[in-house]
């Protein structure tokens, strides 16, 4: 029993002070804050074993750590922030702007950051990282090249991150992430004295791109589509195939028993979002890129602009998110539903990507009538990464800036 006891008490420590050791790592926590918190944890864990009898040195220990682990968390809510943008003195540019705000769109608080060199370059709005559910914090850093050029707006959706609260999940639809799209891209015209912005998509949110450009494109110089999904259906199907026939050629036995049990997309009710993982993971792999049971955990954690309530949101929202839309999304085929844009449209696609299958990728692009469009081939698989992240910094200032902003 005292093993047991000892064992119990150990793990709790150690979840404890984990929360104080994530300030300096993950968040935006001042050090004089996170430094304050710790030495409180190290005189509660020596106190742990100097108070007697020891129930009592368990007990006042382990509830002073739990008073130090809330204010962490509070802490990390409050200090959350985006980087500012320095000179070589660690100076603010003189008229940068990087700022993480709530704005209210559509009577709901949500949250997007600003960020960039000089205030009166033209607005890029980063819609988010896919998922459905994916915020655009998690990989603002991925646009950080962009920010000489542009102002880069990275906007956690509703349901995500920051925004994880802002609606009902049972509102989530086609509408409403159109409408606040909208009512955001309104806003940044307003705010920054533009006629037109520019607006990104990758993955599910290249689905949000071109919905909203469909429905309003006298408000975008161009949009931008990444990963871009094209016909769910058929790029599932596709996708799962693919994934039974590599586990088969790897002789992956149990995968493949896994694959056949679940079955081909599309999949609704009980499991939904496991059976999807599955095969997705199988592709990443096929890929070289993460899991998504390994990357979606992490990829919030090194946000400084969220605190650690928001870490955990951000994964909560990909999961609900994605149950609650992803269903919605079984009848959207661009190539029959966004035949004709009218707006410039330049699509980035990776050359092994096969969540977004290129080979529909292409079909797309090539039937899209729109007043110009590119297909830009980038090296890699799904989305931005380190091997195609210069490419697509090159294209994005020296093509897609230089054709269609009308001050260069």
């Amino acid at each position: 029993m005292k093993i047991i006891l000892n064992i119990l008490v150990t793990i709790l420590v150690i979840l404890f002070c984990l929360t104080v050791v994530l300030l300096p790592l993950t968040t935006s926590v001042p050090a004089w804050v996170w430094i304050v918190l710790a030495l409180a944890d190290i005189v509660l864990v020596i106190a742990l074993f100097r108070i007697t009898p020891v129930g009592r040195g368990i007990t006042i220990s382990l509830s002073g750590m739990i008073l130090v682990s809330i204010l962490a968390i509070i802490t990390s809510q409050i200090f959350a922030a985006t980087p500012p943008i320095t000179d070589g003195n660690g100076e603010p540019l003189p008229n940068s702007i990087a700022t993480l705000e709530k704005v209210t769109l559509n009577e709901s608080e949500q949250w997007i950051t600003i960020r960039g060199q000089d205030v009166d370059k033209p607005i890029l709005l980063n819609l988010g990282m896919g998922g459905p559910g994916g915020g655009g914090f998690a990989t603002r850093s991925l646009f950080e090249s962009l920010e000489k050029d542009f102002v880069v707006v990275s906007w956690d959706e509703p349901g995500t991150g920051k925004s994880y609260n802002a609606v009902p999940f049972s509102e989530l639809n086609k509408q409403r992430f159109v409408e606040d799209a909208h009512a955001l891209t309104l806003y940044l015209r307003e705010r920054f004295h533009q006629e037109k912005i520019y607006v990104y998509g990758v993955s599910w949110t290249s689905i949000l791109g071109v919905w909203l450009v469909q429905e309003y494109p006298e408000l975008y110089y161009a949009y931008i589509g990444n990963g871009q999904m094209v016909n769910i259906i058929r790029d599932d199907v596709m996708g799962y195939e693919l994934a039974l026939s590599y586990s088969v050629e790897r002789g992956d036995a149990k995968m493949v028993e896994t694959l056949q049990r679940n079955g081909p997309p599309p999949y609704t009710g009980e499991n939904m979002l496991d059976k999807y993982v599955t095969y997705l993971d199988v592709l990443n792999d096929y890929m070289h890129s993460p899991h998504y049971t390994v990357i979606v955990p992490i990829v919030p954690f090194i946000a400084p602009e969220y605190g650690l309530v928001d870490k955990i949101n951000h994964t909560r929202g990909l999961i609900r998110s994605f149950e609650v839309v992803y269903p919605q999304l079984q009848d959207v085929d661009f190539t029959t539903q966004a035949a004709k844009l009218d707006v410039p449209v330049y699509i980035f696609a990776g050359r092994n990507d096969v969540n977004a299958m290129s080979s529909l990728v292409e079909e797309y692009f090539n039937i899209l009538e729109a007043p110009h469009k590119e297909l830009i081939w980038l090296n890699g698989g799904h989305g931005l990464d380190g091997s195609n992240l210069g490419q697509f910094v090159d294209v994005m200032v020296n093509q897609v800036l230089a054709e269609t902003y009308p001050n260069k």
